[in-house]
């Protein structure tokens, strides 16, 4: 099962990716994560990408797009992945197409989850306040003038893949303000219609 996850900030993409990973015994794989690895084992693309960011340059897509080529290749990956946080850009999201087919791949869903942002800023700013009435420290990624950025940021760059997904066919949009088992069950039967209509396109070609 090969899966990309979307969703703003705060719309349970953490806690769905976690019971994604144990049905289908798959890793979760962020791109943060993805890169950091490959720096640290030295391999050719991290290496790149380890040069590029001394420059003090970002990483260009190709070479994301190389580094998560190389992560799905690797052993635990073989019965698929879902990829968290990527691709955040359409040009992102050509480019791991045309990687996929490269290895004749294909990505079987594509799922967002759709929420209210101003019942995610309220919900995030309530669990700021409740941590800091608890004497523990606020995140800064939690404070409301950082999540309202976060969530403009997300509309202007990323939200654009998931009408890239739709027109692919690939899309398909959950209700995130449903109760996080309710959230969990919904993708779960969307996912086995997705697989379940491309087993028999497969069985018809």
């Amino acid at each position: 099962m090969r899966i990309v996850l979307l969703g703003p900030p705060g719309a349970g993409k953490g806690t769905q990716s976690e019971r994604l990973r144990a049905r289908y015994h798959i890793p979760q794989l962020s791109t943060g994560d993805m890169l950091r690895a490959a720096v640290s084992a030295g391999t050719p693309i991290g290496l790149q990408a380890k040069a590029i960011m001394d420059a003090g340059h970002l990483v260009s897509d190709d070479v994301v797009v190389g580094i998560v080529a190389d992560r799905i290749m690797q052993s635990d990956a073989q019965n698929g992945f879902i990829l968290d946080g990527f691709p955040r850009t359409v040009a992102q999201a050509e480019a791991l197409d045309s990687m996929l087919i490269s290895k004749a791949m294909r990505l079987d869903g594509v799922i967002e989850l759709d929420v209210d942002e101003s019942v995610l800023v309220s919900r995030i700013h309530n669990r700021a306040l409740e941590t800091a009435a608890r004497g523990g420290v606020v995140r800064a990624d939690d404070k409301p003038e950082t999540v309202k950025a976060r969530l403009d940021a997300y509309k202007a760059q990323t939200a654009p893949v998931s009408d890239y997904y739709a027109r692919h066919g690939s899309l398909r949009r959950i209700d995130g303000m449903m109760p996080i088992d309710e959230v969990t069950d919904q993708i779960n039967r969307e996912l086995d219609t997705l697989v379940g209509s491309a087993a028999m396109a497969s069985s018809r070609s």
